[in-house]
């Protein structure tokens, strides 16, 4: 499993103080006044000060205390130690955990790798490459399809419909 997670991307500066505009990569971007620190390239800060614009989290760290400071910090990811992460409700599973896992159908046939999950406001997708590698499909993350998710093990049971793909 994943030991950090990123939680936003550094998109700006803002003013002159060292203030940093961040693009959260939450679903809950008030998670934000939640944390002491942030971890930037293998380094901790500790959050000062939080503020939003827009869909944007503005952070004061310590340590970054000017605009020069700052620039030098666009375009990073901003990371927490799992221990930080928000305790999730039962078969809720963060992204990263699942990107990487092998899926099989619940005949035990290997489908593929997941890539990515693509959320919309239905219900997330799993992006999966087949074995094949010549093609990608989307399953929805519905119990209608996903049937067992083994974190430890790195392994998604499926039940495909036909048509849903051809391996």
């Amino acid at each position: 499993m994943v030991e950090q997670f990123n939680i936003g991307q550094i998109v700006n500066v803002v003013g002159i103080k060292g203030e940093l505009r961040v693009y959260p990569l939450t679903d809950y971007k008030e998670r934000f006044e939640e944390i002491d620190s942030v971890l930037i390239q293998d380094q901790y800060y500790t959050i000062e000060n939080v503020r939003y614009h827009k869909e944007l989290v503005v952070l004061k760290l310590k340590g970054i205390d000017d605009r020069n400071t700052a620039e030098k910090y666009k375009t990073q990811y901003l990371k927490i130690d799992r221990k930080d992460a928000r305790v999730l409700p039962e078969d809720t599973y963060y992204i990263a955990d699942l990107v990487g896992c092998e899926i099989y159908s619940i005949e035990g046939e290997y489908i593929g790798i997941l890539k990515d999950v693509v959320q919309n406001s239905a219900q997330d997708l799993y992006e999966v490459e087949t074995k094949n590698s010549s093609k990608r499909i989307l399953i929805p993350a519905v119990d209608e399809f996903i049937k067992e998710v083994d974190i430890e093990n790195r392994i998604i049971k499926v039940q495909l419909i036909e048509g849903m793909m051809d391996v």
